[in-house]
């Protein structure tokens, strides 16, 4: 037998199988020297049904073995065994010995479509009935049906253990599968969770200062709109390409976008001018972290001061606020704690010892 992707045996299992039918051909070639037509007749039609049953029965494999009646396939199986010892037992007045090899058949047929506890102790009893027969029924003799009958019964049940770890496969396999969807899935709306969420913030920022300066300075309102407006065409193409899977984030790029953010917000900085010293390893995670304190600061802190300590393992964003921005538990924290974690990282987030207001610290082993 072969397997399929499914751990399940192949469509056409039962043309496999019909090949070692030609092992019948010595039970056919003793009936047809059987001198008595009537037992030479029985025993040819209780060969050929004993294959057309068998190849029946192999073939029902595929259908019954994963149905949701597990005990009507059993059921199925023995009766159909049965079936078979009625057949062998036909085939014996007429074949003698030779009829013993329809043993090999059954206990094969048992190995693969029973429940091990009860197909072991069937082909056993098969085994020590191919053994003990030709020693007590005179005229018989040794043909090595027993040895058959026992490599026959552990050949199946190799072919059923393959079967079996095969589907355990392809079940694990899609498991892996459906977990891999879903951690990507978490990865992408943690991403447009930090991205919308900066960007929406600055373009809320900038919108309520272009209307504050409509009456008092037309030509800056028009400069906060216009950049409203690349702020929005950037996000939007933040947005696909973290869709598509090829989004970037640079630590100097994002500490260009906090001055730019909290200059809007009328918030005081306190920014490391340059990031050379921080390895390449560390440089998207502490990017991550600006972005989501930056933001933090901009949406709730109402700070009026803000500070980033920038060091080769660790990034620390200080502000003078007042109240939580967040929390640890806020969903931009618990994604960024997620991408501190993922790389050997700690977060830490809350009030500030010093002094009122809120801290944020990353820190990697060195």
């Amino acid at each position: 037998m072969t397997t399929t992707t499914a751990g399940r045996p192949p469509k056409y299992g039962w043309m496999f199988a019909a090949v070692w039918l030609f092992y019948l051909g010595g039970t056919v070639g003793a009936l047809l020297d059987q001198p008595r037509m009537y037992w030479r007749v029985a025993g040819l039609i209780s060969v050929a049904a004993f294959a057309v049953t068998y190849l029946y029965l192999v073939g029902r494999a595929r259908a019954v073995r994963h149905s949701r009646h597990p005990r009507r396939h059993v059921l199925h199986t023995w009766l159909g065994v049965a079936l078979l010892l009625a057949l062998f037992g036909l085939q014996v007045p007429g074949a003698g010995d030779h009829a013993l090899s329809c043993l090999v058949y059954i206990a094969a047929l048992a190995m693969v479509q029973l429940p091990v506890a009860q197909a072991a102790p069937l082909a056993l009893s098969l085994f020590g009935a191919a053994e003990i027969l030709p020693r007590v029924v005179d005229g018989w003799s040794d043909g090595g049906y027993g040895l058959a009958v026992l490599l026959g019964s552990a050949a199946s049940y190799g072919f059923r253990a393959a079967f079996e770890r095969q589907a355990r496969l392809v079940v694990a396999q899609k498991e892996l599968a459906d977990r891999a969807v879903a951690d990507e899935r978490a990865r992408i709306a943690a991403d447009l969770h930090d991205i919308l969420g900066h960007s929406l913030t600055v373009v809320t920022v900038k919108a309520e200062l272009a209307q504050r300066l409509l009456d008092v300075d037309l030509d800056r309102a028009r400069k906060e709109l216009a950049d409203l407006e690349g702020l929005a065409r950037d996000a939007l193409a933040d947005v696909r390409a973290t869709a598509m899977g090829v989004r970037g984030i640079s630590l100097p790029g994002e500490i260009a976008a906090a001055r730019e953010a909290l200059a809007a917000a009328n918030v005081e900085a306190d920014l490391p001018g340059a990031a050379d010293d921080v390895p390449t390893r560390n440089r998207e995670l502490f990017a991550w972290t600006i972005r989501e304190a930056v933001t933090n600061v901009v949406r709730h802190s109402r700070a009026r001061h803000v500070r980033v300590l920038l060091a080769p393992a660790s990034v620390e964003i200080l502000d003078d606020g007042v109240g939580s921005h967040g929390g640890p538990s806020g969903q931009g924290l618990t994604g960024l704690r997620r991408r501190a974690e993922a790389v050997g990282g700690r977060l830490t987030a809350g009030g500030r010892e010093d002094s009122p207001g809120f801290r944020v610290r990353v820190e990697v082993p060195t």
